[in-house]
């Protein structure tokens, strides 16, 4: 898969600044997954956990309380009040 720039972010500063191949989450209508080239949007996004799919394939799993997702053409940014990793 194409890797996309891909960051979190808390009021606490960045949690991961990279490149992923893919992030499923909860999102206001339901679960979904971003990879690369994905329309532009902005959705908000329910507590949940969320599961990243690193570039070199490493799947990594953490725990967001809400918050709001944006994809754009330059990168997608999840802006979150706490994530952490399990």
């Amino acid at each position: 898969m194409k890797p996309f720039d891909f960051i979190i972010s808390s009021p606490d500063g960045n949690v991961f600044e990279g490149k992923i191949e893919s992030i499923i989450l909860r999102g206001a209508s339901g679960d979904l997954a971003i990879l690369a080239g994905h329309i532009p949007f902005a959705t908000s996004v329910k507590p949940c956990e969320c599961k990243i799919v690193l570039e070199d394939g490493t799947e990594k799993t953490g725990t967001v309380d809400g918050g709001l997702l944006s994809v754009t053409k330059e990168k997608t940014t999840l802006f979150s009040g706490s994530f952490q990793w399990k």
